[in-house]
């Protein structure tokens, strides 16, 4: 009866540890995008497939088509940061306020509708 209970104290660590990296493996991210091969490889509808409709299009006099995608979402964060104490009281607590920019895939397709030049652009 000891050594059974002793074994289940044993196997639940390991468990716990098999049950984490199977979650862990389970939330690996998509691999990223080689978009350097994919220049002269690639067409416009092609792109639309895999990444939707665009956010915003251009097409040049030339027959040239500038597009993006947004990609990443930018965010803002405030919060009150801790005021400098000094022998005569606490000071004004500082609002500190982070932002992060929007981030957007850019890609430039030919007249003939192939993958000339691509780029990422935050704003």
């Amino acid at each position: 009866m000891l050594t059974s209970s002793f074994h289940r104290r044993q196997a639940l660590p390991l468990l716990f540890c098999l049950l984490l990296f199977l979650l862990l493996a389970g939330c690996a991210t998509k691999p990223r995008v080689d978009w350097h091969s994919r220049v002269g490889n690639f067409t416009f509808d092609q792109a639309v497939l895999e990444l939707g409709p665009p956010d915003k299009s251009a097409s040049l006099d030339n027959g040239t088509v500038v597009v993006e995608w947004l990609t990443q979402r930018g965010y803002s964060h405030g919060f009150i940061g801790n005021g400098n104490y000094d022998p005569y009281g606490p000071t004004a607590q500082p609002y500190l306020l982070t932002t992060t920019p929007d981030r957007f895939l850019r890609l430039t397709f030919g007249p003939d509708r192939q993958l000339a030049a691509w780029q990422r652009v935050t704003r």
